[in-house]
């Protein structure tokens, strides 16, 4: 299996890298390819502009999503991009590793996904969800954050559940563009636990990493459901 890491923490040595680091091995000694777009290291620019088209279909006025359909079928999408689109077609397997901010990735991995997703090869049209772009590949997040696992158990919680929190990533990106969703591996309270508590973690992962074929998909919807204007089916329309 080809697998793609795309991670994004600032710091090498923390336990994010850690768990990169843990992933490549974990993977690589099942016999699976493993590529790593490491942002920070790379020095990313997460920022859309019409800089990431060599050539415009408008230069008059910017819509970056049919830019990047145009650029991408004339081979004129920015080096940076095209590079890291390649990895992402060749991947059977996408694996967002970051820290959480704000119950949200860093800025430097929304600018990989704002400018890597391109219209055209990855969604358009009615081409997303199970008929998207990247249909056939799987996706997880796996992170880092500083709460502990009971604050967000449920809508009782002090912070309630994780699916409202994560759905932006998980269904309005991942599986919007046709990916198969994993279950996601958290890393609770790392920058309070004690070592032998890392240790335990970096543990669970390596098992988590160990069972990837054995983990049952989220469920997101099917197209197949929906008629044409992308009304469940036998919903009656108002007179």
């Amino acid at each position: 299996m080809n697998i793609l890491i795309v991670h994004a923490h600032p710091e090498p040595q923390s336990f994010c890298t850690a768990m990169k680091d843990l992933a490549v091995a974990t993977l690589e000694g099942a016999g699976h390819q493993v590529r790593v777009s490491d942002l920070y290291a790379m020095n990313w620019n997460p920022v859309a502009t019409a800089a990431d088209f060599r050539t415009r279909s408008n230069p008059d006025y910017l819509v970056y999503a049919l830019e990047q359909r145009h650029a991408q079928a004339q081979g004129e999408l920015a080096p940076d991009i095209a590079a890291e689109l390649d990895k992402l077609l060749w991947a059977d397997l996408v694996i967002l590793n970051f820290p959480l901010f704000w119950c949200s990735v860093p800025a430097i991995l929304k600018g990989w996904i704002d400018r890597v997703l391109v219209s055209g090869v990855c969604y358009g049209g009615l081409r997303f969800y199970d008929r998207g772009g990247l249909a056939g590949k799987r996706a997880l997040l796996s992170f880092t954050l500083g709460g502990q696992d009971h604050m967000f158990a449920d809508e009782a919680a002090v912070h309630g559940d994780w699916e409202p929190m994560l759905r932006p990533l998980q269904r309005g990106t991942l599986a919007y563009v046709g990916m198969s969703v994993l279950p996601p591996f958290a890393a609770y309270h790392v920058p309070y636990v004690s070592q032998e508590a890392r240790a335990d973690i970096l543990r669970q992962y390596g098992d988590y990493l160990g069972r990837l074929d054995d983990l049952q998909p989220l469920r997101f919807p099917s197209l197949a459901n929906f008629d044409r204007a992308l009304r469940p089916l036998g919903q009656e329309v108002p007179a």
